[in-house]
């Protein structure tokens, strides 16, 4: 027989707050930065120097990527209901599927199985390269519209993962990935920072269902951003009007 339902990461109490077993007030306040916070919330433990380090680090790669269609959505929202800041955050995230947010969560699925399969990186990651390419798909992590031949902020992520020596075997996947891509199309493709996100969370020990959450987290404090702008200097309504003006009617 399955126990009661319950909950490991709070409870209020008339006097204090408990989370994941720590006094809120008493500990975590003036002690834990947010990243390390966010940590605690979404593992249950505190974060290795290096957990936190590059949780830092992948923020603020996945945080900004100017006039996104999720940035829009959002602005446009608040445009037409000024008092909803809420509601246009919202509308924001609901918009960002692996298109726009990134693949992260796909990569660490894939990076996860590769390395399961054992043996040699190099022969594991142009094994699955070819077999994704021979079923007609797409290996997630590859190709971007702006940033070619190289993305800089995937190419920084492995550079400090190499130098911080927190680079494991699913950095070595990914690279091994990225000639297995190159190799199965003909040609190099760009990696971008989904793939790195991933392999780096992977190999400080992260689970891999919980990869998404940092690039969500990440484009929510985006999203504040422009809204804040929004309300200075609005331009939803003209981004919509672009739309009107760029898109032709055909009865």
């Amino acid at each position: 027989m399955p126990g009661p339902p319950v909950t490991h990461i709070s409870q209020a109490h008339p006097d204090r707050v408990e989370v994941r077993g720590r006094d809120l007030t008493g500990d975590l306040m003036g002690r834990l930065t947010f990243t390390e916070y966010f940590h605690l919330l979404l593992t249950g433990d505190e974060p290795t120097e290096h957990q936190r380090e590059f949780l830092d680090l992948l923020l603020v790669a996945i945080a900004e990527h100017g006039m996104m269609p999720t940035n829009v959505a959002a602005r446009m929202t608040l445009a037409a209901d000024p008092g909803s800041l809420q509601g246009a955050v919202a509308a924001g995230i609901l918009g960002a599927g692996p298109v726009l947010l990134g693949t992260a969560e796909e990569c660490a699925k894939l990076l996860a199985d590769a390395c399961a399969r054992g043996g040699d990186a190099a022969a594991a990651g142009a094994a699955v390269a070819a077999e994704i390419q021979a079923a007609g798909g797409k290996v997630p992590g590859f190709g971007h519209p702006v940033h070619k031949p190289l993305d800089p902020r995937a190419e920084r992520i492995l550079a400090l993962a190499d130098a911080r020596g927190v680079s494991g075997a699913h950095v070595a996947m990914a690279r091994a990935l990225r000639d297995g891509v190159a190799a199965a199309r003909g040609r190099p493709l760009t990696m971008n920072v989904s793939m790195p996100i991933a392999a780096v969370l992977l190999d400080l020990g992260f689970d891999a269902r919980t990869v998404k959450a940092i690039p969500i987290l990440a484009r929510t404090a985006s999203l504040l951003a422009h809204l804040a702008e929004e309300r200075d200097e609005p331009i939803g309504f003209l981004m919509a009007g672009a739309a009107e003006h760029a898109v032709t009617y055909e009865p």
